[in-house]
Formats: C-alpha cells, structure tokens, sequence
C-alpha cells in the first residue's frame, strides 16, 4: 500500500492526474483494450446532476474515447438487477477493470458502498445512507426531496478484483476516514478498509487529510516520496510509446 501526501488539493490532484496520465500511456489501450468505467447512477442522462452528464461535460468530450468504451450504469432502466449483472459480465469480458480510481464519503464509503456493506459484494442496487444524501443535496439546491435515495454501484469486491487502485481522500473532513483507511483493521463499517488487502492500493492525499493519522504514520509516508514521484517523473508522453 502507498500511501501519498502532497501539500494541498491542488498539488493532490495534479500529482494523480500525472499518474493516471502515465498509466494509461503503459497501458495502450486501443479497440480491444480499454478502461470500463461504471459509475451510479439514478437520475436521467439529461440531468445537469447526473453522472452521465458530469462525467461528460467535465472528461469524456474533452479526450479521445469511443462512446462505446465510456460504460456507465443506467439506473433508469426496468430491470435494476439485469442491469447490474450485464455490467458485471462486461468488465470480464474487457478482461477486467485495470486502474479503479475513486474517492471517499466522510464515513468512509467507496463507490456508494456504505458503512455495513460487504467487501466481496458486486454491482448491484443500493440504499443510500441518510448521510451520503445530506451530503449530496448541495447539488440539488439543498432540497432533500429531490436527492436520489437509491443508487447502482459497483461493489467493494468488483473494485478489488482490479488490478489497480487509486484513491482521492483531500480536507480535513475525511481524516477520520483516512485514519479509519490505513491506521486501522478491515471494516466493513469503513469499506475503503477493504483496499488494506489489495496487492496495489495508492492513496493520494492532501495535508488536511492526515490530521487524524499518527505523527510517525505521516512521516514515515513522506519519507517516502521521492520513490513516489518516481512514478510521474517523468510524465510519459504518448508519442513516445
């Protein structure tokens, strides 16, 4: 597991971005080898507040992606769990997910596996925790009534049969999640727990995060840094694979 830990936000995100870059380069995806990206979803493709259009708006029209390849879960379809299963079966069909990235609620959720969800489940239907739906509401004017109250998510075990996986874990009102994340036993309470048993976990962080980790914790990581940035420098250029 390695663990990240860059200044602030910014310097976290940039640090990621570079790595991403890097690892898709390695990767050469091409028609027969690209990232599955499954995303929840329950709101209609149209709404300004739906993954679909998000994850549109701010990545997918900004880079070269076949429409085909951008595999996002429809939460508006008849059957939920054909659904979820039909997912499942694609990402085994690509040959499996190569780099899961992902970020955290403040109680520790992966994807929308809340707390008590179990680590070795799959995509499927979920409830979402009162909190996860406060959280949420900033993007629908505060209204709880029209936050979603389920979703479809990819589960704690389709994330670990990756073969690799990041994590974005900034400001201090996830430290306890990071603490909960790295410092502690596997719990299903906390699912991001469950990437302690990966084989190839990455953490990225922002100071604000670590607030709640052991002094000894925090340096030993930063004493590790410069074999981490070995990993974006240099940042790799297509034209050069």
């Amino acid at each position: 597991m390695r663990l990240v830990i860059l200044e602030d936000y910014d310097l976290a995100s940039e640090w990621a971005a570079k790595y991403i870059r890097n690892r898709i380069i390695q990767f050469k995806p091409s028609a027969d080898r690209y990232f599955t990206l499954g995303l929840p979803t329950g709101l209609p493709r149209a709404h300004p507040e739906s993954y679909h259009s998000y994850m549109w708006n701010n990545f997918f029209k900004h880079i070269d992606i076949d429409p085909a390849n951008a595999s996002i879960l429809d939460g508006n379809i008849t059957d939920l769990e054909a659904e979820c299963e039909a997912f499942e079966k694609k990402i085994t069909q690509a040959g499996g997910i190569d780099l899961f990235v992902g970020g955290i609620g403040p109680d520790g959720h992966i994807a929308f596996n809340e707390p008590g969800s179990s680590l070795v489940s799959r995509t499927r239907v979920k409830t979402l925790a009162k909190d996860t739906i406060v959280a949420n509401a900033r993007f629908f004017g505060n209204d709880l009534s029209k936050v979603p109250t389920m979703a479809l998510t990819v589960g704690v075990g389709t994330v670990m049969d990756a073969r690799e996986v990041m994590i974005l874990i900034t400001g201090a009102h996830k430290a306890f999640a990071l603490y909960k994340a790295i410092e502690e036993g596997v719990n299903h309470m906390w699912t991001v727990s469950a990437f302690q048993q990966h084989p190839r976990t990455i953490f990225v962080c922002d100071e604000d995060a670590t607030l709640e980790l052991r002094v000894k914790t925090v340096k030993y990581f930063k004493g590790l840094m410069h074999v981490h940035n070995r990993l974006v420098d240099p940042v790799l250029s297509i034209k050069d694979q």
